[in-house]
């Protein structure tokens, strides 16, 4: 009866002509950057957020939250018609999706990618609605010590789900930590590593941060890609299924939901690690298997459903534990934070509208997007074809205004374009950039519960391994670098990320 009242309550925030309309509008802008290769959510996301300085908290996050799963489906829009992926959670889909394209079942794999994506988020949304109140009531019993040791976990969790090399990543984790250090000592009033710089005594932002390590440098990127797109169609017919195509996507998709949903709550990328698992296993299970990568059906329902399912469930630790699982929910607490909101457990409880508001918009949003990919598909097969050399010049002047409005200081946008060519750098050196945005954001957290753990237990660090919860979150982080460097496992970890 009490997840009843509390759904009661979503809907009566979400079904709000303002909240509806933001909905709409942040699923509309997920699709259509889904669609547009080279600009995805994260960057999307960083630009908007001096947009959403005005909007009251909830109409924000509902459109932010709204632009991540969006984006999930409209990834495989350019995945099946010009074999690339518009998120990296649809790279899998390219593998058969684009076949199906070849054959002249476009229209057929479009539909399947909407079908599954619509049934796993609005599932993983359910589970989110289940799962998420239990898990914030277990996370009022946690103390400095345990959340310093939580956080901990989702770093190394970050570290050995990232894609490349494992030294890389604790390297990118280190870099994020000691820029998260960068500012004024809250304590002593200090001012650390900001080198007679007065413009850096407040730190450095997370949105000139993010836009240049995502933005700028994923503008680069595409640019040197730019004549690697292939269309495979320019008309779709028929978009209906036919009776052996349901009977063959039924299964995929449910399993599909069910790696997706639960792989999505690990911090990293749940998602994309979801996708290439379903993928892998349906390979495995399927009667069909010979015909993986020549045009299966179940190449593109297995990993569109476990990448959307994902999507909908990586808020279950934002939500509850404030803790990010990948750079765009670490996006959604910088939110949150700017709005006044402390992420956490205390958040279900202090801002139960906000809270249930934003679950039940994922439902709405999902019922959207169905509605939004299957007519409109015409329409996204024209705007697929843009050039990105036309594209490009909109996208940096928004992310140019979008740092200036911030402080009205030229100084963000010279640090932007630095972390722009950092993130490019970092890419040819095989450094992937989400560890180090999720250590920027969890460093300073991680730096005030330390000082409290250590506060209360007079100076003893051995008060993380006194308390039951906090030994055991280290203790589970310590198994998973373990496992992660052991070679065999090491050398599939690597193969997977290839899609090998």
């Amino acid at each position: 009866m009490e997840l009843l009242a509390n759904l009661g309550l979503g809907f009566s925030t979400a079904l709000t002509p303002g909240n509806l309309l933001y909905c709409l509008a942040g699923v509309f802008l997920g699709t259509l950057i889904g669609v547009l290769p080279g600009l995805g959510p994260t960057a999307t996301i960083a630009m908007l957020l001096p947009i959403t300085f005005t909007l009251p908290p909830i109409s924000a996050l509902i459109m932010l939250a709204g632009i991540y799963y969006g984006s999930q489906y409209g990834g495989s829009t350019t995945s099946i018609l010009i074999n690339v992926p518009g998120e990296a959670a649809s790279v899998v889909t390219t593998l058969d999706g684009y076949q199906m394209a070849r054959q002249g079942r476009a229209g057929v794999a479009l539909a399947t990618s909407a079908i599954a994506s619509f049934f796993a988020g609005t599932v993983a949304t359910l589970l989110l609605a289940l799962f998420a109140p239990p898990l914030a009531e277990f996370a009022l019993k946690f103390g400095p010590a345990d959340y310093f040791s939580l956080m901990v976990l989702g770093l190394l969790a970050s570290v050995v789900l990232a894609q490349g090399s494992l030294l890389h990543a604790i390297g990118m984790v280190v870099l994020g930590l000691l820029l998260g250090l960068v500012g004024t000592d809250v304590n002593s009033g200090a001012q650390r590593f900001t080198f007679g710089m007065p413009q850096l005594a407040d730190g450095i932002g997370f949105v000139v941060v993010a836009m240049g390590m995502f933005g700028l440098a994923e503008i680069i990127r595409n640019l040197e890609r730019e004549g690697d797109r292939t269309s495979a169609v320019t008309r779709i017919t028929s978009l209906m299924p036919t009776k052996e195509d349901w009977k063959r996507m039924v299964g995929p998709i449910l399993r599909g939901t069910a790696i997706g949903s639960a792989l999505g709550i690990l911090p990293g990328s749940g998602s994309i690690l979801g996708s290439f698992a379903a993928y892998s296993i349906e390979k495995k299970v399927s009667k069909h298997s010979a015909e993986f990568g020549k045009g299966a059906i179940e190449g593109v329902a297995a990993p569109e459903s476990a990448n959307n399912a994902g999507a909908q469930t990586s808020f279950i630790p934002m939500l509850t534990l404030g803790i990010p699982s990948n750079p765009v929910m670490a996006l959604m607490v910088g939110a949150m934070i700017i709005q006044g909101i402390q992420p956490g457990p205390s958040v279900m409880v202090e801002q139960p509208a906000l809270f249930w508001g934003i679950i039940v918009s994922m439902w709405i949003g999902n019922l959207f997007l169905i509605i939004l990919n299957l007519p409109m598909i015409g329409m996204w097969v024209r705007i697929v074809m843009v050039p990105y050399q036309h594209l490009f010049p909109a996208i940096l002047v928004f992310c140019t205004i979008g740092v200036f409005s911030l402080k009205n200081t030229e100084f963000d946008i010279y640090f932007m374009a630095l972390f722009g060519v950092l993130g490019y750098v970092f890419t040819k050196l095989d450094c992937e950039p989400a560890p180090m945005l999720l250590a920027f954001i969890l460093g300073p957290m991680m730096e005030e519960y330390l000082r409290r753990a250590l506060l209360l237990s007079r100076g003893d660090p051995m008060v993380f391994l006194r308390r039951p919860i906090s030994a055991t979150l280290l203790a589970l982080g310590v198994l998973a670098i373990i496992a992660a460097s052991i070679p065999s496992l090491y050398k599939k970890r690597e193969e997977a990320f290839r899609g090998d």
